[in-house]
């Protein structure tokens, strides 16, 4: 009597697993996703460092999206760069626009010595932390704080903080644009530009939106507001907007004017020849 017992639970287990593998199986007939073969070449030839700076959270997802999409317009792998965009886009079967390169530049220039400490920061070490805090020791509110949030996120060891400035330097071989520094700074001043001819790039490095008077108080680099570069520049390339310029690099000719105007040397040019030096003559007279 045991024994048919056994049987039967076993026939009816193994009815019960038979038919749900067969609805299983007719499930995944119906359900079942065709992938495109193209997401896999794609991602392939992706650099893989997850890093986020094509606003997609993945490579697979990068490459899920630009084969949805069809194209690779408005779409951009700043770590792969031009060579990868141009095999993405022969995988496609489709032509691959020229991207400008960009870099990660630090539109802050208050060191300790251009902007003293007012106040002493003795607490966790972070840059979101401190900036819920206060306005940080230089006591300027938008300039930045130094802990180091940004050369923390960096993947690429492109940023560092210098122990002398407090403030971050980009590693220009090393910067691929891919933005993460820019979304980690709490005082939004890492900003991507274009790297410009031969790397000469004319930016304003400065955030402080208060008036000249109070800006000046806690840097001595601070923008004032004053408008002579604006003024200065041929191209309409300047524009004032809450006592703070700032120059558009689309229309940049980089003629360097607005850097000797302004009267605090707010504005900073990169990779541009040192100026030569005039070589002062001395003539000698023999006496008669």
């Amino acid at each position: 009597m045991t024994g048919n017992v056994i049987i039967d639970a076993a026939i009816l287990l193994g009815i019960v697993g038979l038919t749900a593998a067969i609805i299983l199986y007719f499930v995944s007939k119906v359900f079942k996703v065709i992938e495109d073969p193209r997401i896999d070449e794609i991602a392939a030839v992706l650099p893989g460092a997850n890093c986020g700076g094509c606003g997609y959270p993945g490579c697979r997802t990068l490459a899920e999206a630009i084969v949805k999409a069809g194209s690779i317009e408005g779409i951009f792998c700043p770590v792969g760069g031009e060579k990868t965009a141009q095999k993405i886009a022969d995988i496609l079967g489709i032509s691959a626009a020229s991207a400008e390169p960009k870099i990660a530049v630090i539109r802050c220039n208050g060191s300790c010595e251009n902007a003293p400490a007012k106040s002493f920061y003795d607490s966790t070490l972070s840059c979101a932390f401190a900036h819920s805090l206060f306005a940080g020791e230089s006591a300027c509110a938008y300039g930045c704080l130094g802990c180091g949030d940004c050369a923390a996120a960096c993947k690429f060891n492109a940023i560092y903080i210098d122990k002398l400035t407090k403030l971050p330097v980009i590693v220009e071989e090393a910067c691929v644009a891919c933005g993460i520094c820019v979304t980690t700074c709490p005082r939004n001043i890492i900003e991507l530009r274009n790297r410009g001819k031969n790397g000469k790039r004319v930016y304003v490095t400065c955030r402080n939106q208060e008036k000249g008077a109070w800006a000046k108080k806690n840097c001595n680099v601070a923008c004032i507001g004053c408008g002579k570069c604006a003024k200065a520049c041929q191209f309409e390339a300047i524009t004032l907007t809450n006592n703070l310029a700032y120059i558009d690099y689309t229309k940049c000719k980089l003629c360097k004017k607005c850097v000797s105007e302004c009267p605090t040397q707010a504005i900073t040019a990169v990779n541009f020849p040192a100026p030569k030096k005039e070589k002062i003559e001395v003539s000698t007279t023999s006496e008669e």
